[in-house]
């Protein structure tokens, strides 16, 4: 039986020495909502928003998906949060992709 490609997968949220905003909550959910297009059998997201020692880089991301037999994880850091998920989301969409490649590529 297939999963459902329409339901919503599991996404764990933590803000890690600061209160994060519903606002970035929001557009966090949304941007990793968006890894579904490229692979619709994610089981869960776990992302992970802490600032880092980096002053010009002081926002970091932790995207850790886990899919069938696999963990895929994807650590960037920007100069705010907001580009930080958006460059781990397409971090792990490269990984999702070629995941999705080897996986389902063998005849």
């Amino acid at each position: 039986m297939n999963p459902n490609p329409s339901q919503t997968m599991n996404i764990n949220f933590t803000a890690r020495k600061f209160d994060a905003s519903q606002n970035l909550q929001d557009f966090t959910t949304e941007e990793i909502n968006k890894l579904k297009r490229f692979f619709d059998r994610i089981y869960s997201c776990d992302i992970v928003l802490e600032p880092s020692p980096d002053n010009d880089q002081p926002a970091k991301a932790e995207l850790t998906v886990k899919v069938k037999q696999e963990l895929l994880k994807a650590t960037e850091s920007g100069p705010a949060y907001e580009q930080a998920v958006r460059s781990a989301v397409d971090n792990m969409r490269r990984q999702l992709i070629k995941y999705k490649d080897k996986r389902f590529s063998r005849n």
